[in-house]
């Protein structure tokens, strides 16, 4: 928590704020910043114990905001599986310090205005 005057701000829900992201879609980002490592769909689903379809859509709406990374690996008896991966953290913590840094700017100009 991070207490501002009157208010107290979650960390959390600023990142998800900044990163305009689902509940699901946090938590799926978050627990890949965690785990450095890549993970299909179905070991997404059960690590977080989300139903599948629930993590199918949020990774695409990850990988479109490019936040994740996708890697193909081909199956010996045919077909594929796709693997993920956060792209790159310090990047996410560079737009997010950015955004509030803007936020922050935005303020004191409104402020100095009133």
């Amino acid at each position: 928590m991070i207490d501002f005057a009157c208010k107290k701000f979650d960390l959390d829900e600023v990142i998800k704020c900044v990163l305009g992201l689902a509940k699901s879609e946090y938590k799926l980002l978050k627990f890949l910043a965690e785990n450095d490592t890549k993970f299909t769909t179905e070991e997404l689903s059960k690590r977080l114990k989300l139903d599948k379809s629930t993590i199918q859509r949020s990774i695409k709406k990850l990988h479109e905001k490019n936040l994740v990374s996708r890697s193909q690996i081909n199956q010996s008896v045919g077909g594929y599986v796709f693997l993920y991966k956060i792209k790159d953290k310090d990047n996410v913590r560079k737009v997010v310090s950015e955004t509030v840094d803007n936020w922050i700017s935005t303020l004191k100009k409104k402020l100095s205005d009133w």
